[in-house]
């Protein structure tokens, strides 16, 4: 072999290290549901491995079937399955940092008097009155440990009040 076509080779390791990174790419697959996997564009032998996978529970099997699934991976462009994966995680993030931000507005209106002018500040659209009612029965609620009900209305009001961000939704 000439010495221009050995040096252009990735090196074994390197190899080994791809190998590797489909294997793990392949157990995310495993991971995913069964409507995310449709979502996927697979072949269908890896789509069956994948499968029998999630259907496998020895040990050793889940081994072997790993391994044979990081083998059909070989033949498989990841580019796609990764940005599909990538894309779910960032939406997942993303939604529950929104999910999160109207937790803390909820908790702030019901600890602090001055957070629904601040919340009428940033979201003119609000409906006061309602938000007002909600806000009180909530506390009203809190006090004498009774079921969440206006508490998880009051949620639901602010859901309806602080859109989602549009890259968020699939």
């Amino acid at each position: 072999m000439p010495d221009d076509e050995f040096e252009h080779r990735p090196s074994k390791s390197q190899r080994k290290r791809e190998v590797e990174a489909l294997q793990d790419l392949g157990t995310e697959l495993t991971r995913l549901s069964v409507d995310q996997l449709r979502q996927i564009e697979l072949p269908e032998d890896l789509r069956n491995a994948v499968l029998e996978a999630k259907r496998i529970t020895k040990n050793g099997a889940i081994r072997r079937q790993m391994q044979y699934i990081g083998k059909l991976m070989r033949n498989v462009d990841p580019a796609p399955i990764q940005a599909s994966l990538d894309a779910w995680r960032g939406v997942s993030h993303t939604h529950n940092a929104w999910l999160h931000g109207l937790e803390r507005w909820r908790e702030r209106l019901l600890a602090d008097e001055a957070a629904l002018t601040e919340l009428a500040q940033a979201h003119p659209g609000a409906n006061l009155q309602r938000l007002r009612t909600l806000i009180r029965n909530a506390r009203q609620e809190r006090a004498a440990a009774s079921p969440p009900k206006h508490f998880r209305e009051l949620f639901q009001a602010l859901r309806e009040l602080i859109p989602e961000p549009a890259s968020n939704r699939p």
